[in-house]
């Protein structure tokens, strides 16, 4: 193993220390509880976004803090679920007056620890909370991290277009309905081409040989639906895609939000190759891309691959989505 760290048990904290002096003006990190928020004090009358996970996905979640995003990242050790206390204290912090919406990809730790905090806000009887659980991964309906779907791509759209909705000034009823109609209507698959090895485990999370690749993983180093002969490009974006658009289903004439997203290890210059590849398979199905990302923006540590995320989105969506944004890892329009 071959990693910038110094201790494997010290790597999220050494990494918050490092995050929060290369943004210092961006986001506050609060070291006794591994968390970032907005540096700026929430406005009073709107509506809070809390959001979390493991670590190892960088950007997500905390490099969404931030005007038009999140107000608040939980994080918790390398693929490892933050616990009650985090999040409660996240969101008694960015309680505005309006009510706090989390925001959970459906692991199990995740949505367990959540629940209990929210379960704690309420007893406490001082915050209106709602939650939306994220599961749009169409590779598998169970694994061993969670029950039900993955949450994967699609938590970096919902971060956008709720925080985008919640800075409008809406109520919590109606920015947690922005998040639910993105899940409702996101569908994501993944693949890699290597493994990742977690600092703590030193070793990889599964083999692969010079010529095979895996379909359908998981971000926390999970091996996927299958391991199949490595292909161009060209065809892992037909196997990306195929299960995609046929479990929505999306259909002709439909405008999505597409996320290319790297894993990690995967270079830019073989990202936009994969975009291109994208592009024309959903042109050739008369589906319209009205937005795109591409880059490192859900990650499995140093995992090479990519994901491809489709979002059938209406003009409201694709309005959120243009709407200004100014965190470390996403920014426009401000």
């Amino acid at each position: 193993m071959k990693k910038l760290i110094n201790a494997p048990d010290d790597v999220v904290a050494e990494a918050l220390r490092g995050f929060g002096a290369a943004y210092a003006g961006r986001v506050r990190v609060d070291h006794e509880l591994a968390t970032v928020y907005r540096a700026e004090p929430p406005l009073l009358g709107t509506v809070g976004l809390v959001s979390g996970g493991g670590s190892g996905h960088e950007p997500l979640h905390a490099g969404y803090v931030g005007h038009g995003m999140l107000s608040a990242a939980c994080c918790g050790q390398v693929f490892t679920s933050p616990v009650p206390d985090q999040v409660l204290a996240a969101t008694r912090r960015v309680d505005a007056g309006a009510g706090v919406l989390h925001l959970v990809k459906n692991y199990t730790g995740d949505v367990m620890n959540f629940e209990m905090a929210a379960e704690l806000a309420a007893e406490e009887g001082r915050v209106e909370i709602a939650t939306v659980v994220l599961d749009d991964d169409v590779a598998v309906r169970d694994s061993t991290w969670t029950a039900g779907r993955r949450g994967t791509g699609a938590t970096v759209f919902a971060e956008k277009l709720a925080g985008a909705a919640a800075e409008e000034g809406r109520p919590l009823a109606d920015v947690a309905d922005v998040a639910r109609r993105v899940n409702e209507n996101a569908r994501s698959m993944g693949m890699a081409l290597t493994p990742c090895t977690p600092p703590s485990a030193g070793r990889p999370t599964f083999t692969l040989a010079d010529n095979e690749m895996e379909m359908g993983i998981g971000i926390h180093g999970e091996p996927g639906r299958a391991t199949v002969p490595l292909a161009p490009a060209a065809e892992i974006a037909e196997q990306l895609l195929a299960p995609i658009l046929d479990d929505l289903p999306f259909t002709r004439g439909d405008a999505v939000l597409a996320l290319v997203n790297g894993m990690g290890a995967t270079p830019l210059l073989e990202l936009y190759l994969m975009y291109g590849e994208v592009a024309a398979i959903l042109e050739a199905h008369g589906i319209r891309v009205v937005r795109q990302l591409v880059g490192n923006h859900i990650t499995s540590l140093d995992m090479a691959g990519c994901s491809v995320t489709l979002l059938r989105a209406d003009d409201e969506l694709v309005r959120l989505w243009d709407a200004p944004v100014d965190t470390p890892a996403l920014r426009w329009g401000r």
